[in-house]
């Protein structure tokens, strides 16, 4: 027998003749987190004063709320990009680490549900933390079950058709585990923030502040594991929509914060390489995937 077909890239194709498809299941939880973290994202981010009347839970700090809400919208849009692709391979860069953050919030939640307006506030208030509190217990686990079965799929990974330089690659490595490790910390000893965090926290917000730097984190181990430009697309494009956030956020409560503090100054290189990462990861694959 001659020598099977392989791809441009020495590939083969599927044995099935098609690759690994993203489910209806992962589609479907995919498109209620648009909505959901769109919502959630608009109360903090947009209605940042006004946490005692419109959220789940108090939040004195403006700029904390900004912080979280810039997070939701930087989700909503690696969502809304990780969606509209068929192809497992190419969609799922963002669900290891959105899956820890769901099961890191839903812990943060249950460790101070004293803090929430379940039972005290006016009528949306408690509205909206008896709905947090429902989201965070049914949606962690509803997306471990859905990821369980969604790479038991039958096909292959899409093959890589432009592959990451090593030096990218390796500034995400370093990138994800830098703020995995600041953000376990933050969880695991929220008292602490104090003394890295460039303005005040509450235990409350340092941990949910810590999961999502923990997500954020996995995702950019996850894009440089996945080592080519196409896959990592939904990852790089949520780094520039973070900063564009964060910078307004910083921008509206800027007197938040003490600027001359080293933690100031590493907050703004952090954005600055993010930045930097995530226009070089959109125009840079494009570029390659186009001559791939």
């Amino acid at each position: 027998m001659g020598q099977a077909e392989t791809t441009g890239n020495g590939h083969r194709p599927a044995a099935s003749g098609r690759y690994r498809q993203v489910t209806p299941a992962m589609r479907g939880i995919l498109w209620v987190g648009v909505v959901l973290v769109f919502v959630a994202g608009s109360s903090l981010f947009v209605l940042t004063g006004h946490t005692e009347r419109y959220f789940a839970w108090t939040i004195k700090v403006p700029l904390s709320a900004a912080f979280l809400g810039a997070f939701y919208y930087t989700a909503c849009v690696i969502a809304l990009l990780s969606v509209r692709r068929p192809e497992w391979a190419r969609a799922r860069v963002g669900i290891p680490g959105v899956t820890v953050f769901l099961w890191l919030t839903m812990l943060a939640t249950l460790l101070h549900l004293d803090l929430f307006h379940l039972s005290s506030g006016i009528g949306t208030a408690r509205g909206a933390a008896w709905i947090w509190l429902a989201i965070y217990v049914a949606d962690p686990i509803a997306m471990a079950v859905i990821w369980f079965f969604q790479v038991r799929e039958p096909g292959e990974d899409t093959p890589r058709v432009a592959a990451l330089p090593g030096g990218y690659g390796a500034v995400l490595l370093l990138e994800g585990v830098a703020l995995f490790a600041v953000g376990l910390f933050l969880f695991v000893a929220p008292a602490s923030a104090a003394h890295i965090w460039p303005w005040p926290l509450t235990p409350l917000t340092s941990r949910m502040s810590a999961a999502w730097l923990v997500g954020l984190g996995i995702t950019l181990v996850c894009a440089a594991a996945e080592a080519d430009w196409d896959r990592i697309r939904p990852a790089t494009a949520g780094l520039i929509a973070l900063v564009v956030f964060q910078g307004i956020a910083l921008v509206r409560y800027s007197g938040a914060i003490a600027w001359g503090t080293p933690q100031a100054r590493g907050y703004v290189a952090l954005l600055a390489l993010n930045l930097i990462v995530g226009i070089a990861g959109v125009v840079s694959g494009r570029a390659r995937q186009g001559a791939a």
